[in-house]
């Protein structure tokens, strides 16, 4: 069989099927990718993986997989409950920091994480003949008098997607319709691509001169860097903030109020603005971010807009204690579907009470998970933003993140 692929005499994608053993499909695959290339895979484990669960769902023509470590920081405490955060991460120091300034929050009491608006979006583009037309759909869509004949269309493809709004944008003879709703535990791009499939179909009956040039326009939007996202929200829109006192400061975090103030205003408003950023306001949100994402299995890309974050530091109580805030409008996470099913990544949901979806209120669990998200972050950036101010970055770096092996041999 090895040989038949190698060939192409088997297709190597074609191996499950025709097997009906996913784990010899990819034990045949990975020797003939061995053979053809030349290269040993020696390293990248086969073994102790269940592939049945990622066919038709996660992976395709998996090889094995790849190992990351897991660490856990905390616990953070948050809203009165407190959280062991899993981290998936090959960073040095990322967790110990994360874990200290979780230790800090802890002591001055917690943190308070509020959801301040929940929808996933979706944005088809669509061109007509003339601007005019264009514009003529436009007010159709956003005619409030429309709004709930199109949300019965939207919302019969899911019993969980509710269709919250549609925002539109004119681009000469396209327009862009910016669809977004809630959509219950899942992270939901393909619970909003159905809704919106269902409006298309009943507007091209409408307006049959309307040319779909595709389902994702790139205003929604996923995966890229962007002002809509930032400005309008996209997920699960969150701040999340605690008052840390003088002493927690200074015993804890080994510096003073006035320096991060100081340190915060010029590294993540000026600075990032000197830069152009776009919601990169902030120490290393991406950092966390990425890290629980991985561990919980949501998708690594989303990271992107789910990063996007302004902190926010000030003295208070007379100059002595420290307000620290941050804001993030569009963390996108669910706790169904994609990698969320996968064992080590369900086992991470379970850590933090949100594995699967909630059978009391349908969203419950991903909404907790994105405020758990940024308390995890307000940590992150409460610690590196201290050991910058106290000089103490280099120094910790050198001891938790430099490799003792030998790379040449």
């Amino acid at each position: 069989i090895v040989k038949s692929v190698v060939e192409g005499k088997i297709p190597s994608y074609a191996l499950e099927s025709k097997l009906g053993d996913c784990r010899r499909a990819a034990a045949i695959r990975r020797e003939a990718l061995q053979r053809t290339t030349g290269k040993s895979l020696d390293g990248l484990p086969l073994e102790g993986f269940n592939y049945e669960a990622i066919l038709g769902q996660c992976c395709e023509m998996p090889v094995g997989y790849v190992q990351i470590p897991v660490g856990i920081a905390g616990p953070l405490l948050m809203n009165g409950v407190e959280y062991s955060v899993p981290m998936a991460t090959t960073e040095g120091c990322l967790v110990a920091s994360t874990n200290r300034g979780c230790k800090a929050i802890y002591a001055s009491g917690g943190a308070t994480s509020i959801i301040m608006k929940d929808g996933m979006t979706r944005a088809p583009v669509v061109r007509f003949g003339t601007a005019k037309r264009a514009a003529e759909l436009k007010f159709f869509l956003e005619n409030p008098l429309n709004f709930e004949s199109l949300s019965q269309l939207f919302n019969s493809s899911s019993r969980f997607g509710r269709l919250q709004n549609i925002k539109c944008a004119v681009a000469g003879k396209n327009l862009y319709m910016r669809f977004c709703c809630t959509t219950g535990d899942a992270m939901g791009m393909n619970m909003v691509s159905k809704g919106v499939q269902n409006v298309l179909d009943f507007l091209n009956k409408e307006f049959p001169d309307m040319d779909v040039i595709g389902i994702s326009g790139n205003y929604c939007s996923d995966k890229k860097p962007a002002a809509v996202n930032w400005i309008e929200g996209r997920g699960k829109s969150v701040v999340c903030e605690a008052i840390i006192p003088e002493e927690v400061v200074k015993k804890v975090l080994k510096t003073d109020v006035a320096s991060l103030v100081e340190l915060n205003m010029l590294k993540n408003l000026t600075g990032s603005a000197m830069a152009g950023a776009l919601g990169g306001f902030n120490a290393h949100a991406s950092n966390i971010v990425s890290a629980v994402y991985i561990a919980t299995g949501q998708d690594p890309a989303q990271n992107v807009e789910s990063s996007h974050c302004i902190t926010m530091v000030e003295a208070v109580n007379g100059g002595k204690d420290l307000h620290i805030s941050v804001t993030m409008p569009s963390i996108e996470v669910g706790t169904v579907g994609g990698g969320t099913q996968l064992a080590s990544q369900s086992a991470c949901l379970n850590l933090l009470g949100v594995k699967g979806a909630s059978k009391e209120v349908p969203g419950a669990n991903a909404r907790l998970l994105a405020t758990i998200v940024a308390g995890s972050v307000l940590a992150g950036e409460l610690s590196l933003m201290s050991a910058i101010a106290a000089g103490q970055l280099v120094k910790s770096h050198m001891k938790y993140n430099r490799s003792t092996k030998d790379v040449s041999k």
